[in-house]
């Protein structure tokens, strides 16, 4: 088990790792994260945040989430980021299914026609590469994230297919942590919301 490890470390051996994933491991593995994501408390979640998976990278398949919460909670709005890398900052559009999605540049699916959220946001779901054991996340180093989540009050859940390391060396006062964490095998809760 790594016990301190810088972020770039981190990147590099998360890609590695992501990269070596079969597709029925990766999907193994989603069902799982979905099946952990179905036990949080949604009793007083009006708008949740969810990133969209990109699927060359092997990331976690959100859409599994996506449509669980559609069928589970259907009161619960659905809100999608789309990404401006010349800002490195965010807009949130109200998931309106797949047909509004299309690929960017960087192969990441964005909502193109629905309307912008701008209100509050209940909970969010934040891509990561990998965590540590005191919340803070790495992810693949644009600062999207802590710039969306800073100053925020809002409960921050990250979806990893592999356990922390014990610490990220190099955290600064940007990164913003996570609530809780949830891999396939356990869910981790970092403080109380």
């Amino acid at each position: 088990m790594f016990v301190l490890m810088k972020k770039a470390e981190i990147r590099k051996h998360a890609l590695r790792q992501r990269k070596e994933l079969s597709a029925l491991q990766v999907s193994e593995y989603s069902i799982a994260l979905l099946e952990r994501f179905k036990q949080l408390d949604f009793s007083n979640v009006k708008v949740l945040h969810l990133f969209l998976p990109i699927a060359e990278k092997n990331e976690p398949d959100t859409f599994l989430l996506i449509d669980w919460l559609s069928h589970a909670h259907p009161g619960i709005k659905i809100i999608v980021p789309r990404a401006d890398f010349d800002t490195a900052l965010m807009v949130n559009h109200f998931y309106e299914g797949r047909e509004d999605l299309r690929k960017n540049i960087y192969n990441i699916l964005e909502p193109q026609k629905s309307d912008v959220h701008d209100g509050d946001v209940d909970l969010v779901v934040v891509p990561l590469l990998g965590f540590d054991l005191n919340g803070y996340r790495v992810g693949y180093g644009k600062g999207f994230y802590d710039r969306f989540l800073e100053g925020m009050k809002t409960f921050k859940v990250g979806l990893s297919f592999f356990d922390p390391i014990h610490a990220i060396e190099d955290v600064d006062e940007n990164d913003v942590a996570l609530d809780l964490c949830i891999t396939p095998f356990k869910t981790y809760s970092f403080q109380s919301f």
